[in-house]
């Protein structure tokens, strides 16, 4: 095991015990939950300056059990949530908001960071868990967009991913979320016919019925506010996702080689946070550079390259700035331009 899991273990499943009490008790529970995930976190992001060293690179069976407990602990939290909202008459208005917030920030950086991970995986079971994750989100189709296009078209204008220099958060993610939903379902149906299967067997059939099943599963459950819950559940869940892409790839660019191609993707083109609290929780996301250059590496084994973009401010306090356009810009163009300009000059 490595040394650093029983950090991962407490950022990430600490939250969800904390929603889940809330969730019952309310109170100041769902204060504590949001003080956590919130101003702790990056109160603590700012103070700590301990960087958790990176797990030798081999197979890690603690590292998969604690995904597939958070993965479990997502689809129950979730019912649980929806369930306390909608049909919980012990919540007061305000209990019910909190919860609400605090659920959609667990489903956006935990349970997001999760799924991502496992949809990486080559296990076809973990590989389904982290898709079924991201089809309670109303997002499955990100489980073929991203490794299929993301990975591939990283750092070029062809990525619906990959937010441009200039370009607002806001038109990015409608582009993002529209461009990768299509480009996904091009590449799947590329490859079922290069293998010569039929178009039944596309994934996207799988995303379509999955979510319209989670989504009658919750008016189920919980009657028309319940769906409602869950559609606003995902929705903040989904934007989170699309911030923290926003982010991670803001203005960068892979130059053309020789042969007129993109260059290799390589740790330029991607930015990273060393911030030790919000990399547990979101499982080393923010060490992205090294995620994109080794897409299989698992999580405890990612580091923090020497020479490589690096943000400002922890990944949730930049996804807040990005908000707000203008100052966003002020703060990132200049050094968006730094590395696009050594990307020209030296191709790394």
């Amino acid at each position: 095991m490595p040394r650093q899991l029983p950090l991962f273990s407490i950022a990430t499943l600490g939250p969800a015990v904390l929603i889940a009490i809330a969730a019952v008790w309310g109170g100041l529970w769902v204060v504590s939950t949001l003080v956590v995930l919130t101003i702790l976190s990056s109160a603590l992001d700012e103070v700590v300056s301990f960087v958790t060293p990176p797990a030798p690179d081999m197979e890690f069976p603690a590292a998969t059990g604690l995904s597939v407990a958070l993965a479990i602990a997502h689809f129950g939290l979730m019912i649980l949530i929806i369930s306390a909202i909608a049909l919980g008459g012990h919540l007061d208005g305000w209990e019910r908001a909190g919860l609400f917030l605090a659920g959609g920030l667990f489903f956006g950086q935990v349970s997001n960071a999760n799924a991502h991970e496992l949809i990486h995986r080559s296990n076809r079971w973990l590989h389904r868990l982290g898709m079924w994750v991201y089809i309670s989100l109303f997002f499955g189709h990100h489980a073929s967009a991203h490794p299929l296009v993301h990975h591939v078209r990283v750092a070029t204008r062809d990525d619906p991913a990959t937010a441009r220099a200039g370009e607002s958060f806001y038109r990015y993610a409608r582009r993002a979320w529209i461009g990768g939903f299509r480009e996904g379902f091009r590449s799947e149906t590329a490859r079922l016919s290069r293998r010569g299967k039929p178009s039944w067997r596309n994934p996207y059939v799988v995303y379509v019925l999955g979510a319209i099943l989670m989504a009658g599963l919750s008016l189920t459950l919980a009657g028309p506010l319940g769906l409602i819950v869950h559609l606003g559940l995902a929705g903040y869940a989904q934007t989170q996702l699309l911030m923290s892409d926003y982010v991670q790839h803001y203005g960068l660019v892979r130059g053309q080689g020789p042969s007129g191609k993109p260059r290799s993707v390589g740790d330029a083109h991607s930015w990273n946070s060393p911030h030790p609290i919000s990399s547990a929780l979101m499982m080393n996301a923010p060490r992205h550079s090294d995620h994109h250059a080794r897409p299989m590496r698992q999580w405890p084994t990612l580091t923090l390259p020497d020479v490589a973009p690096t943000l400002p401010h922890s990944l949730p306090v930049m996804a807040c700035l990005a908000l707000s356009p203008r100052r966003w810009r002020r703060v990132m163009d200049p050094r968006a331009a730094v590395w696009r300009q050594r990307e020209e000059t030296t191709g790394s």
